[in-house]
């Protein structure tokens, strides 16, 4: 190869690579999104594409067998053996087209103290994290989030997790169906 065809060869992968200016996140998002696959699954029988009737039922099923309570606009759900520590998580999808298009998830746990630093949240947070790898498998990764830190994000198909400290005692898990264009409809149903 001739010095000229070289330095040309370089110009061209110089281009094509300035030319793709997207976030390592951007990219692995397109790449999950084009592969066409479907990760609806949520947690204890909820899924992203449920019907805001099948959601409700499912949550009146769960209060029967003594599993979910009302909490304060959220679903309540203490948490015994899942955890370290018991601790109460807390949900309430967004609907879109009376289907969820998205699970805000907080998490607290219950002894949490100021004194107690064990219990904080950036204990928990990766206590959540190795909890999702067994509900969701490996593979989150570590990034920053702008505002709120350390953040865990995986990324599966049409699924996006992304697991964020929220304050000293609260993580909260955010699980976005990215197929689904949200509208400034997409609200908690009431």
């Amino acid at each position: 190869m001739s010095y000229k065809s070289f330095f040309l060869f370089i110009l061209f992968i110089l281009t094509w690579t300035a030319c793709d200016q997207r976030s390592p996140y951007e990219k692995l998002l397109a790449q999950e999104l084009a592969t066409g696959e479907r990760h609806d699954s949520l947690f204890y029988g909820l899924s992203l594409g449920m019907t805001t009737k099948d959601f409700f039922e499912q949550c009146y099923k769960k209060n029967q067998e003594g599993s979910f309570f009302q909490g304060e606009g959220t679903v309540k759900y203490p948490m015994k053996n899942e955890l370290p520590f018991p601790a109460t998580m807390n949900f309430y999808p967004k609907f879109q087209d009376k289907k969820i298009v998205e699970m805000p998830v907080t998490f607290i746990y219950d002894a949490w103290a100021p004194w107690n630093k064990r219990l904080f949240a950036d204990s928990l947070q990766l206590d959540v994290k190795n909890l999702f790898e067994k509900w969701y498998g490996t593979g989150f990764i570590r990034t920053e989030h702008p505002k709120l830190g350390v953040a865990f994000v995986k990324i599966d198909g049409n699924r996006r997790i992304v697991l964020v400290k929220e304050d000293d005692k609260t993580a909260k898990a955010l699980i976005t169906d990215m197929s689904v264009e949200q509208t400034e409809e997409a609200q908690p149903a009431k």
